[in-house]
């Protein structure tokens, strides 16, 4: 008797880097939003109160998970132009291509189906670019935050720098102010972007959460 063969496809979009990349800074995201509220308003231990102790592990939590993210944005940008697999790299087309963005706006008014040349429609690739840039800035603005703090090791590396973009932009207040907008952009973006994952997941069956899990991603065949 023969077998029938399987409806689906497999195909593995998210290699093992990319996927470890992702879930980091996912953590990494978490923990720096969490431990930076908590910095701007240290609401467990009373004003008063001479114990330092809490402050000093947040912040080191905050420091530790804040390089965490500066090497997770350097080296997904290497992962992005230099990486084996262009999957991410053929997306940029349908950003350029018209047609692409009628089809993604369509298919999330419920009105066809996505057709894409890499792994991201052209909304996803500007968004993830554009959340990529906000990384980069509140990475930037982290480090210039640290350097007016350590004056010696990388701090002192990167104070010229540092002291250059604070002048810049007008003194330590407003880095602090800019550093609490860009986590406020993250927040907004996480949000967003977990349920257009499960909704993607739910409309179109494939291209969904379990994807940046397993890395692979399953099609009807044709």
């Amino acid at each position: 008797m023969a077998t029938q063969s399987a409806p689906y496809q497999r195909e593995l979009i998210f290699g093992a880097a990319i996927r470890i990349f992702h879930w980091l800074r996912a953590l990494a995201i978490f923990v720096l939003i969490v431990t930076g509220f908590y910095i701007a308003w240290p609401f467990l231990v009373a004003p008063e109160n001479s114990d330092v102790l809490v402050q000093g592990y947040i912040r080191a939590a905050h420091q530790i998970f804040g390089f965490v993210l500066v090497a997770i944005t350097i080296v997904r940008a290497y992962l992005f132009f230099f990486g084996k697999s262009d999957i991410e790299r053929r997306s940029f087309k349908d950003v350029m291509s018209v047609k692409s963005w009628i089809t993604q706006l369509k298919s999330y008014l419920w009105m066809g189906h996505l057709d894409k040349a890499g792994v991201y429609g052209p909304l996803q690739f500007v968004t993830y670019l554009a959340i990529s840039v906000v990384a980069l800035l509140i990475c930037i603005t982290g480090l210039v935050l640290y350097a007016n703090v350590y004056h010696e090791g990388l701090g002192g590396l990167i104070a010229p720098m540092a002291n250059w973009l604070t002048a810049l932009m007008g003194g330590l207040a407003p880095v602090r102010i800019w550093h609490h907008y860009l986590t406020w952009v993250f927040i907004i973006f996480v949000v967003i972007h977990v349920y257009m994952a499960v909704w993607s997941g739910i409309r179109f069956k494939h291209n969904s959460v379990d994807s940046i899990v397993s890395g692979y991603d399953y099609h009807k065949k044709k």
